[in-house]
């Protein structure tokens, strides 16, 4: 069923800092650097440490870049220093470019350093990339499904902010080289550590954000950034400003919370199954730090805090995309087969109806539910595992009421209930198919016996009716 994350963001958030977290939390190592060496792109190392911070051991990510590739993102002189004199004017290119940097680190240990220099496709330092280069490079590598297609929808997410910041459409954005390998490293580390965590639920919290302005490659701007602003504009992010001067969000870190946020505010009680810490790199004081943890929802009442007590809520965006496509040449076997391939992939819902095409034709209809940042994976699936030759497409909106599993003790033993609340309070107990099953066979009962007696359980237990 997936983790759910919560990203606690006040200190901030950038690219490297999520990555640092997920690898904290428990994310593979060598599958995220076998996936980084199999990008068609020069220029990068990557180191993995830790470090104290503040007293506690933290992961430090870091993407180290050649001489070449340079771009001041940890020079603090640089991003700070004579901005009253600064000039104003734009860069001519346009450039997604920070991190928070500081330079060498005097408290590592567990050093792990990947050197990226095998010359397969870099191009030249003063190349510029738009969008589509950025997602062939995402394309070539040795990146999951879900991997790559949540690295798109980052990178997509930072070319539609910056394409509102600039005035220019979307697929005419460029990305400056200098300023895209780091942020192209940070992006598919992300995306590979979140699918090798199996996160599909993230809670993002209010992103503190400082204040104050900043030299970037566009010459000085306010902070927060203009892509930041445009980022938390068209995702719903909640900035929360701190009374210190710096920039603490960076267009990466946005892009990545908007990718993956599922919901905003905790559930009244959780348990935490993991935590992690990343850490920044600008020399701020204090350094800046991001905090995740893998959390599991809890109830409130005094059994739901039990051992036994597994509950969970649907977070899912209101926003979702639906694609359907008609075939009347595919066998049931095949279309059972591209069920599979989607739930794999990671839909939300999917299922197949008969239908009548023209001329009386018999067919079958086969439709998806699925975020934005699947929309190529799903389609990819249909046009693979089907004979259709032809996909529709629409935005749907749906409400979802929240849910929670509960073990119920039953006279046949324990049997998980789904409880889904509705919208006047009470709570609606469905007994979880799986777990009735189980039960009935190891009784060696009818499944409408087991289910009955699971059912009542929940009903006598109270765990259904108006909630206080």
């Amino acid at each position: 069923m997936g983790k759910t994350l919560y990203l606690e963001c006040e200190s901030g958030i950038s690219g490297d800092m999520v990555v640092g977290a997920l690898l904290d939390l428990g994310a593979n190592q060598e599958r995220l650097l076998t996936a980084l060496e199999s990008l068609p792109m020069d220029g990068f190392s990557v180191q993995i440490t830790r470090r104290e911070v503040s007293a506690i051991d933290v992961c430090d990510f870091d993407v180290v870049l050649d001489e070449g590739h340079q771009n001041h993102d940890h020079d603090m002189a640089y991003l700070y220093g004579g901005l009253d004199e600064a000039e104003s004017h734009s860069h001519e290119h346009y450039h997604e470019h920070h991190g928070h940097g500081e330079g060498h680190h005097h408290h590592e240990h567990h050093e792990h350093v990947h050197t990226h220099e095998h010359g397969h496709g870099g191009g030249h330092h003063h190349e510029h990339r738009h969008l589509s280069d950025i997602e062939r490079i995402i394309n070539s590598g040795k990146l999951t499904p879900r991997a790559r297609e949540l690295a798109k929808r980052i990178f997509s997410i930072l070319a539609e902010a910056e394409s509102k910041a600039h005035g220019v459409a979307t697929d005419e954005v460029h990305f400056h080289e200098a300023g895209a390998v780091d942020s192209i490293v940070d992006v598919v580390a992300a995306a590979v550590c979140l699918d090798d965590l199996d996160i599909t639920h993230a809670i993002v919290g209010p992103l503190a954000e400082g204040h104050g302005r900043v030299r970037t490659q566009h010459g000085v701007l306010p902070v927060p950034v203009p892509a930041v602003v445009n980022i938390a504009a068209s995702c719903g992010l909640v900035l929360a400003q701190r009374a210190m001067e710096g920039e603490f969000v960076t267009p990466t870190g946005a892009a990545i919370a908007a990718a993956i946020r599922t919901a905003e505010e905790l559930p009244a009680t959780y348990v935490v199954r993991a935590v992690g810490t990343g850490s920044g790199k600008r020399a701020y004081k204090p350094v800046s730090t991001l905090r995740g943890m893998i959390i599991e929802p809890r109830g409130t009442t005094a059994t739901e805090s039990q051992p036994d007590a597994h509950t969970t809520t649907d977070a899912a965006p209101s926003r979702l995309w639906k694609l359907e496509t008609e075939v009347d040449d595919c066998t049931g076997e095949a279309l059972g087969h591209a069920l599979e391939r989607l739930f794999e992939v990671g839909v939300r819902e999917a299922h197949y109806v008969p239908v009548f095409m023209k001329k009386s034709r018999p067919a079958y209809q086969v439709e998806a539910l699925c975020d934005e940042s699947l929309l190529e994976a799903v389609e990819r699936v249909l046009f693979e595992e089907t004979t259709t030759i032809g996909v529709r497409r629409h935005r749907v909106e749906r409400t979802t009421l929240s849910r929670r599993e509960q073990t119920m003790e039953t006279p046949l033993g324990p049997a998980r209930v789904k409880l889904v609340t509705l919208p006047n309070g009470s709570e609606r107990p469905y007994p979880e198919h799986d777990s009735v099953a189980s039960l009935a066979k190891e009784r060696g009962t009818s499944y409408q016996e087991a289910f009955r007696a699971t059912l009542l359980a929940a009903e006598e237990r109270g765990e259904c009716g108006a909630r206080s």
